[in-house]
C-alpha cells in the first residue's frame, strides 16, 4: 500500500513539475506567448485537484489547502505582511544606494492606469504563487505522507524551492541565497500554521509588490547582488516574525477522511 502511494506521488509530482516548468520554458521562452504561459500555470493548479483525489485526499487538502475558517485570515495576513516588508525593503535599498529612486508619473491618467491594473495584477501574481507553493511546499508537507520534523521540512522545502527555479540558477550565489531565504520563510509559514495559506499569502504579496511597487515607489536597481541580499534579509525578517505564531503544524490531519 505504501509502495503504491509512493509510486503515485512520484507520478503526480512529475506531472505538476512538468506543467509548472512548461509555463516558462514553453510559454515564455520558446513561444514568447503570455496566453500559453498562463494556460500552463492555470492547468497546473487545476490538475492538482484530481491528482489530490488520486492520492487519496479530498482534493486540494492534499497540499494543506483545506478551506478552514482561518484560511482567509492567513491569506490576507500574509499578503499584507509581504507588501509592507517589500515597501520597507525598497526604502532601505534606497537609503543605502542599492536602488536609485525615479520620479513617479503624477497624472490622472497614471492614477487611473494604476488602479485599473490592480485586478489583473492580483490574478497574474496569485496563480503562479499558488502553483509554486503547491509544488514545493504543500505537496511535500502533506501529499507524500511523511511525518516531518519542522526543521527538516523547512530545509528540504527550501532546497526544492531553490532548485525549482531552473531558469535562474545560472544567476549565481547571490540569487541562490535569496531564493533559499525565500524558501525558509514560506516553508516556516507552513509548519507554524499547519496550512499552506499563510505561505501563499506571503509569496503572493511579495510577487504582487514587485508588480505594483513601480507605480508607488519607482526605482532602478544599482547593484543586483545587494538587491538580492536585501530581498533575502526581508524574508529572514518575515521568518523571525513567524515565530510570534504558536506552532500548530498538526492542525490538519495527515491522513485524509474517507471519500
Amino acid at each position: 500500500m505504501f509502495q503504491d502511494h509512493r509510486r503515485r506521488a512520484a507520478i503526480a509530482f512529475a506531472l505538476l513539475f512538468i506543467l509548472y516548468q512548461a509555463a516558462e520554458g514553453v510559454g515564455a521562452r520558446l513561444l514568447d506567448n503570455f496566453a500559453v504561459q498562463a494556460a500552463f500555470m492555470v492547468a497546473m493548479v487545476a490538475v492538482a485537484w484530481p491528482l489530490g483525489r488520486w492520492l487519496g485526499f479530498r482534493g486540494y487538502d492534499a497540499y494543506a489547502l483545506g478551506w478552514q475558517r482561518s484560511a482567509p485570515l492567513l491569506l490576507a495576513g500574509g499578503l499584507a505582511l509581504a507588501l509592507l516588508v517589500k515597501y520597507v525593503a525598497v526604502c532601505v535599498g534606497m537609503a543605502f544606494n542599492v536602488y536609485l529612486a525615479r520620479a513617479p508619473v503624477a497624472s490622472p491618467v497614471a492614477a487611473v492606469s494604476f488602479l485599473s491594473s490592480i485586478p489583473w495584477a492580483l490574478v497574474a501574481t496569485f496563480v503562479p504563487s499558488l502553483a509554486e507553493d503547491i509544488l514545493t511546499r504543500g505537496f511535500l508537507y502533506r501529499a507524500i505522507r511523511v511525518r516531518w520534523l519542522p526543521w527538516t521540512f523547512v530545509l528540504t522545502s527550501s532546497v526544492v524551492y531553490l532548485l525549482n527555479h531552473v531558469y535562474r540558477l545560472g544567476a549565481g550565489p547571490a540569487e541562490w541565497t535569496m531564493l533559499f531565504c525565500f524558501g525558509l520563510a514560506y516553508a516556516a509559514a507552513v509548519v507554524r500554521t499547519g496550512s499552506l495559506w499563510l505561505a501563499v499569502g506571503l509569496h503572493w504579496g511579495w510577487n504582487l509588490a514587485n508588480v505594483l511597487i513601480d507605480d508607488i515607489l519607482p526605482y532602478q536597481v544599482v547593484s543586483a547582488t545587494w538587491s538580492a541580499m536585501i530581498s533575502a534579509a526581508a524574508h529572514l525578517t518575515m521568518l523571525a516574525l513567524l515565530f510570534a505564531l504558536p506552532p500548530q503544524h498538526d492542525r490538519e490531519s495527515l491522513h485524509p477522511d474517507p471519500v
